[in-house]
């Protein structure tokens, strides 16, 4: 028998302790596994999910990670300074640890992989991306004979829910997020989801893996959110033949530099992941000499995150004695987000005069942007407004920044409305 320790009971948690009381038809290694306790803040909070038996509820999570007879501890408190110091302390006593904190691995993780690696034990991640789609390891084990050139995800079950449900039923952004918060898709606040916290959290962990071990720091990832984005835009993006996503992208340059960074993109409706919608995740890599795979499935939930936490107990219990290996410290060089080189949308306001068009084109041609389309949508509104909609050829974002502040200051010019970018070379 191998005895667990589980640290927090909420919805995940109550879904590991669900597999672990019915085994049957599942790995037989899941019959040898003795819960001996499961921290909690409180041990007399209702729990209608969990049949589990108070004997076994602790409030003090400490005593129970150092308890001698623990060998594996189980992680999914949430949040990250307890689960830290609730972690080190698993590992510095010699114990497997499996943990589903994103916020956690992203910020600690180079830490806490090198701590387990000095102890010989590991330290497994999997429901930290991607929910119940097997993603860590097969990006470490599968697909270690390949170099990773690219990855292009959808890792945001809340945004790209927010972003169908606009896209299929012409509603508005607070519509389908009050929507979201109801039904729990969004928590009472949205920000880390709907600001692309969450996304970076797991783009970071996924760069470090697919660029081996590569210390990526957070706050390096340029990250943009979704709240700016509208009907209209989604609107105008189906008639250009594009979906709108909040997209996690990672690529290394041919002069071997990181391009990393969460935005929002208009996705052509060719691409795989135009067709990814709800609250599902997918994620396409590039890699030689494999090629392109792409891994898709439910991002989030109860019953698909403790799958993949209780997978990674079942991967320790195979191969008990074999940690991963990385030195964790390597770095690469990042690509500055404004020599990044994407097509971009832009969407504006402007009086609708003669010469408008003209002035538009002679701004962007000074700062070296070429156009792909103008066209104008709409005239309305008491000043007589036309929206314009522009698609730009590639080009490097310093470039495009620059034009647009250039045309803010024109006087035919009411408002930049938005400006998102489109994959794809065009």
């Amino acid at each position: 028998m191998v005895n667990v320790a589980l640290l927090g009971l909420g919805t995940v948690g109550s879904g590991v302790v669900n597999i672990f009381q019915d085994p049957e038809g599942r790995d037989p290694l899941l019959k040898e596994v003795n819960l001996v306790g499961v921290g909690v803040r409180s041990k007399t909070k209702p729990r209608p999910n969990s049949k589990i038996a108070p004997a076994l509820l602790t409030e003090d999570s400490f005593a129970l990670v150092q308890d001698p007879r623990v060998e594996v501890v189980i992680e999914v408190v949430g949040s990250v300074d307890i689960p830290l110091k609730l972690i080190r302390t698993a590992l510095k006593a010699g114990k497997h640890v499996v943990t589903a904190n994103k916020a956690l691995m992203a910020r600690h993780g180079t830490e806490l992989l090198a701590l387990a690696q000095s102890q010989g034990v590991h330290l497994r991640y999997e429901a930290a991306v991607g929910g119940g789609i097997p993603l860590i390891q097969p990006l470490h084990q599968c697909l270690g004979a390949n170099r990773v050139s690219s990855l292009l995800g959808i890792v945001n079950g809340t945004t790209n829910y927010i972003l169908t449900k606009m896209t299929q039923e012409g509603r508005s952004y607070a519509s389908v997020l009050a929507e979201a918060q109801h039904l729990g898709f969004a928590e009472a606040n949205p920000a880390a989801d709907v600001e692309g916290y969450d996304a970076q959290e797991k783009l970071a962990i996924l760069a470090s893996i697919i660029f081996r071990n590569q210390l990526i720091p957070l706050d390096s990832i340029p990250r943009k959110g979704i709240t700016g984005i509208s009907d209209v835009d989604i609107r105008y993006a189906a008639e250009l033949g594009y979906a709108i996503k909040l997209v996690a992208v990672a690529n290394r340059t041919k002069e071997g530099l990181l391009d990393l960074r969460v935005h929002p993109a208009l996705v052509p409706y060719t691409h795989p992941l135009s067709k990814v919608d709800n609250a599902f995740n997918a994620v396409l890599i590039e890699a030689d000499p494999v090629g392109q795979i792409m891994f898709y499935g439910p991002g989030a939930g109860a019953g698909p995150t403790a799958s993949a936490v209780v997978a990674d107990l079942i991967n320790i219990l195979s191969v008990p004695d074999s940690p991963m290996d990385g030195d964790f410290t390597a770095t690469y060089p990042l690509l500055p987000i404004d020599d990044v080189e994407t097509r971009f949308y832009c969407r504006l306001k402007a009086k609708d005069d003669l010469g408008v068009i003209g002035h538009l084109g002679q701004a962007f041609g000074d700062s070296a942007v070429s156009l792909e389309s103008i066209v104008q949508k709409a005239v309305h509104g008491p000043d007589q407004l036309a929206e314009l909609v522009i698609i730009t050829h590639q080009v490097q974002t310093k470039c495009f920044n620059e034009a647009i502040q250039k045309i803010q200051k024109l006087s035919s010019i009411a408002s930049v409305d938005l400006a998102l970018r489109v994959l794809g070379s065009g």
